[in-house]
């Protein structure tokens, strides 16, 4: 069982948790970024941060782990080896996510979301979406780290290994503007 400040350690000592100004893929400003993915490269640490996934959705009976690219993907693979079943890609196509590649989702699968860091739950909502046109039955969503601090409500059970309440900024009235300090764009897409 891994604990919130374990898994907060392990996003410092890989250097993950970076401060400045920063764009987030929501289009919002923040002083700090989860760069998940200098976490992500350690095969060792995604096998335990998805163990932790499973543990906590090991009695739900899934059938099918789905995340969103490109953090997600990786971790929806190791959950779903973990708790012997498929992974699925939810791929950006045409605005929205789908699964492409010929890969199927059946009507009433049981299935798990997880996702990496949330901070407006939009890549988290576009999953339930595709699961919904899918006609799937979502058991809950698993999330690395939740930047909003538990106020995103996503209408079904969702675990988080972290909660963490960040500075988010309107870019209109992002305080980091006013101080001209560089606006840094982490490699990601961006909403607006």
């Amino acid at each position: 069982m891994l604990t919130e400040d374990q898994v907060r350690n392990i996003f410092i000592e890989t250097d993950a948790l970076r401060q400045g100004h920063f764009l987030l893929s929501s289009g919002m400003h923040s002083n700090e970024y989860w760069e998940k993915f200098w976490v992500l490269q350690h095969p060792r640490l995604v096998t335990q941060l998805c163990t932790e996934i499973a543990r906590r959705f090991e009695n739900s009976e899934i059938q099918a782990v789905m995340g969103p690219t490109t953090g997600g993907i990786l971790l929806a693979f190791e959950t779903a080896r973990i708790l012997g079943t498929r992974a699925l890609y939810a791929e950006k196509e045409g605005g929205s996510r789908a699964l492409r590649r010929g890969l199927k989702l059946e009507r009433g699968t049981p299935i798990l979301i997880v996702d990496d860091v949330m901070t407006t739950g939009g890549a988290t909502r576009e999953c339930l979406e595709l699961a919904e046109r899918h006609g799937a039955n979502v058991q809950g969503v698993a999330i690395l780290v939740d930047r909003s601090g538990g106020t995103v409500d996503l209408g079904i059970r969702t675990e988080s290994l972290l909660n963490v309440k960040a500075d988010v900024y309107d870019p209109a009235k992002c305080p980091l503007c006013d101080k001209d300090l560089p606006l840094i764009s982490p490699g990601t897409t961006h909403d607006r």
